[in-house]
């Protein structure tokens, strides 16, 4: 498992540029008011406790933090080889086989082990196809959550904005209070287009694109794990499960489904 550097970089160059433009200016620390922070994060995240259950919310900024900064998935090409060993083991050895065989990604793994413990097929498909549809599940209600969170954090940078506004009329007879209004007033702008536009809504569409080919992977190994269940051979289960990887990684594969020589 190693660290997804597009999603990092791609929020630290963002993080990064404004920076550089604060720095170039000069007098950084005007840029850090802890109000127009409380504004905005406190109430993005009252706003999202509000609108999901709690548990949702912490457990979609475990999956966040997972899948997005975690690029942990196998393709399916690297899905589909595996799949072709296990068959193999499965054909030679019988699904006992299957005991010993190492594989990478956690789901082909337990629905290895239900084939070597004599798992029947339509089972074994009625199971995994329950823990896809799961997986799936969290994935969306991430989204949904860093979605709205992408939302709320605007709203209450121009409810900062208003606040601020509000204290500098009220108090106009005292010049020392119209700067730090005008702060809360711009800063939470600021701040709240950032935990947007830079952290929430990128994570969003970071999670809404691995869950697609998630659900692409999971049912990769589901279709091939029936088939080796069947007792299916690996050029068989390869050209039914051909049609899961994109164009440019069928050509490994001859037209009978057999991996080409090296």
């Amino acid at each position: 498992m190693r660290m997804d550097l597009a999603t990092v970089g791609g929020i630290v160059a963002g993080f990064f540029v404004v920076g550089l433009a604060i720095a170039m200016g000069g007098a950084v620390a005007i840029f850090f008011n802890a109000p127009s922070f409380l504004i905005v994060i406190g109430g993005a995240i009252s706003a999202t406790v509000l609108r999901f259950p709690i548990d949702q919310v912490f457990a979609a900024f475990r999956t966040g933090a997972r899948i997005a900064f975690l690029d942990h998935q196998r393709g399916p090409r690297e899905l589909l080889e595996e799949v072709r060993t296990l068959a193999n083991i499965s054909r030679r050895k019988g699904p006992m086989g299957l005991e010993r065989a190492s594989v990478s990604d956690p789901f082909l793994a337990r629905g290895k082990q239900m084939i070597a413990d004599g798992l029947p097929t339509e089972h074994l498909r009625e199971q995994l196809s329950r823990e896809r549809e799961l997986e799936i599940q969290r994935l969306v209600e991430g989204e949904k959550i860093f979605r709205a969170i992408g939302e709320a954090a605007p709203a209450f940078g121009m409810i900062g904005t208003i606040v601020g506004l509000v204290k500098m009329l009220a108090t106009m007879e005292d010049p020392s209070t119209i700067g730090p209004s005008m702060a809360i007033a711009l800063l939470t702008t600021l701040y709240g287009a950032l935990v947007a536009y830079a952290v929430a809504l990128p994570i969003a569409d970071k999670l809404a694109l691995k869950m697609e080919a998630q659900e692409t992977n999971l049912s990769l190994i589901i279709d091939g794990l029936c088939q080796v269940s069947e007792r299916k051979s690996p050029d068989a289960i390869t050209d039914m499960l051909i049609i899961y990887l994109p164009e440019k990684a069928r050509t490994p594969f001859s037209p009978l489904g057999a991996l080409s020589a090296p």
